[in-house]
């Protein structure tokens, strides 16, 4: 066998530390019941970062634009409720999805022409005309008050939103399993290989023929419709959207978020959404005014000394602990 063939079936291989974080979200469930609804916010989180860590971590496009996707998403599941009725959950996350996936093959087909910072730059000025754009139309999203009247039915018509958000909890925790093998399936195929090769050398990848505009714009689609998901289902979870789901500070926080974790790793993700947003919610009780100092202490600290994030200190960790047993 080659090394190539032996290389990518290592790559697929599930690993018995692959189980930890689905093991410790159903146990969440058992020991935590009160804190479902936060526990939601949280996969939802990770379903996002997991969006960002496709293009940004495998396929290396930088934005500071990637909320654009998410608010489709929302706002896409919002006004099919308040102003159509379609408040059937599966299938409204379904179109929020292809909402997103087709806005974000449109801007990618131009955006990712060019690279850099003025591919940075072209992302943000993306999200910033989106949210002017929702702002400007208050008919229809509702502006700066929000968009009222948003009514889920219950998922698969039986189960209801309870008010402690085990239903939703669970329902993203589904979706989020989903869109993990997808992206997985992804990363590991050959198409996902050639997104590492972009990343690594453009140059290289179009000497052999590979169309690399075309792999972009496909992992930028692709991504753009996780994003979607995670807009919905934050839209039906909490049942308003209002325009901070297109804001700067949105896509500014999931970034942190995927570097605090780790870049070019699924569970990166996982990592980063769990510590980013327990902290958030522990400083912003200490201190209202001045937790963000603390989020940027612990952001600072892991530039500076986990270069690959939580996750790579964990990983570290692991390898340690076993060459001390050998």
């Amino acid at each position: 066998m080659s090394g190539a063939k032996l290389y990518l079936q290592n790559q697929h291989r599930w690993h018995i530390f692959e189980a930890i974080p689905w093991v410790l979200a159903v146990g969440a469930f058992f020991v935590l019941p009160d804190y479902m609804a936060f526990g939601t916010q949280i996969l939802i989180t990770i379903i996002f970062a997991i969006s960002l860590d496709l293009i940004l971590g495998y396929a290396g496009i930088v934005t500071l634009g990637h909320a654009a996707y998410f608010g489709i998403g929302a706002y896409t599941a919002g006004m099919l409720s308040a102003h159509l009725g379609w408040n059937e959950p599966i299938s409204g996350l379904l179109v929020s999805a292809g909402a997103a996936a087709a806005v974000g093959f449109g801007f990618g087909c131009v955006l990712l022409r060019y690279r850099g910072l003025t591919l940075i730059m072209l992302t943000l000025v993306t999200a910033v005309f989106l949210y002017e754009l929702a702002n400007a139309n208050e008919a229809i999203t509702g502006g700066f008050d929000g968009l009222v009247g948003i009514r889920i039915s219950p998922l698969l018509g039986v189960y209801e939103n309870d008010l402690w958000g085990h239903t939703y909890y669970w329902y993203s925790l589904t979706v989020l399993v989903l869109i993990f093998l997808i992206a997985r399936a992804i990363i590991n195929s050959p198409f996902g290989h050639s997104l590492v090769g972009i990343r690594e050398n453009v140059q290289r990848m179009r000497a052999i023929g590979t169309p690399v505009h075309n792999r972009l714009v496909r992992a930028y689609a692709i991504s753009a419709a996780m994003a979607g998901v995670a807009g919905a289902l934050f839209a039906q979870s909490n049942a308003y959207v209002t325009l901070d789901v297109l804001s700067f500070s949105r896509s500014g926080t999931i970034l942190i978020i995927l570097v605090l974790g780790g870049t070019g790793r699924l569970y990166g993700a996982f990592v980063g959404a769990l510590v980013y947003m327990i902290v958030e919610d522990e400083l912003a009780k200490l201190s209202p005014e001045f937790w963000e100092f603390g989020i940027g202490l612990v952001l600072v600290l892991t530039v500076l000394f986990a270069r690959r994030g939580l996750l790579g200190v964990l990983e570290q960790g692991v390898r340690t602990l076993g060459r001390s047993r050998s």
